[in-house]
């Protein structure tokens, strides 16, 4: 005689099924990043590109030759990762040091924690951390400002496969002026995009429109850049009330530098975020907290 008792099934977690996949996630922010990466090549011209292309070039080959998958090459998270390297990066670095980042950053920050999913740093960033540790001038020399769509390189800007000395018109960015001249940058500028500054961190409209895109798209916990931002305009808005002469409102502190760029679309990595909502609450704060000091107080 057949049973009618249910049996019972037992199985690993997890038992709810996601429609997002990763290939997925990764077109949502490649589609985020399109706005931004067109704005960067209008502003400081087709230079742009050529950057670009270096930190992606080194990124996929260092997954190509590397990667103990072979599928893990089309799921985007390579060409990802030197597409959001080359857009902290300053529009005059020789396209040798860029590649160079991109196969650091692949290799170092994701191939040798076992592949995607399993690193501990993001890569993009750790990419950018071993350029700035090593090649300092270089990435700290940023142009004069926005060049225009036609203009081939920044001024007196040279194809730098070999050299070692950027050549450009230097301009300090919007936050070097405010830290060590007190010299305020309009607002409106700093919306749009009319500054110096790195390739994805000049035009603050389009991040956040970027940033929202995710969220809604759930490709990202919109905890995390709430928490990043909302520290950042509280502790910013205490040191302008406490001396406005010395220290900048929240506005500019939001739409300055690679904050932006940061909160949406590297701290809000999935994989190196964390998981729980009270996490995501903490971690923004502390990442809030230490911009901040690091602006007020580092450097000087």
């Amino acid at each position: 005689m057949k049973s009618k008792d249910p049996k019972l099934v037992v199985q690993a977690a997890p038992f709810l099924q996601q429609g997002l996949t990763t290939p997925q996630a990764m077109l949502d922010v490649f589609y985020a990043l399109i706005p931004i990466t067109i704005a960067s090549i209008w502003f400081f011209g087709i230079s742009v590109l050529l950057v670009l292309m270096a930190s992606i070039a080194g990124a996929v080959l260092t997954e190509w030759l590397f990667s103990s998958s072979e599928g893990s090459l089309w799921d985007g998270s390579a060409v990802l990762t030197g597409l959001l390297l080359g857009l902290t990066l300053p529009p005059a670095l020789p396209l040798w040091m860029a590649f160079i980042g991109g196969v650091v950053g692949i290799g170092l920050g994701k191939m040798v924690w076992g592949g995607l999913g399993n690193n501990l740093f993001n890569p993009a960033l750790l990419g950018r951390a071993f350029l700035l540790a090593n090649f300092p001038n270089a990435m700290t020399t940023w142009t004069s400002g926005p060049t225009g769509l036609f203009n081939l390189y920044p001024s007196n800007f040279a194809i730098p496969f070999m050299q070692t000395q950027v050549d450009a018109v230097t301009s300090a960015t919007p936050l070097g002026l405010m830290k060590f001249q007190q010299q305020d940058t309009p607002l409106l500028d700093l919306m749009i995009g009319n500054t110096a500054g790195s390739f994805g961190e000049t035009c603050g409209l389009l991040i956040i429109l970027g940033g929202l895109y995710l969220i809604l798209r759930r490709s990202i916990d919109w905890r995390i850049p709430t928490a990043i931002l909302s520290t950042v305009i509280i502790f910013t808005g205490l040191l302008f009330m406490l001396d406005s002469t010395r220290y900048p409102d929240p506005l500019f502190a939001v739409f300055s530098g690679g904050l932006l760029l940061g909160t949406f679309f590297m701290a809000s990595d999935p994989v190196t975020s964390p998981l729980t909502p009270k996490g995501a609450w903490l971690f923004g704060i502390g990442i809030g907290i230490i911009v901040v000091l690091i602006r007020v107080f580092g450097g000087d």
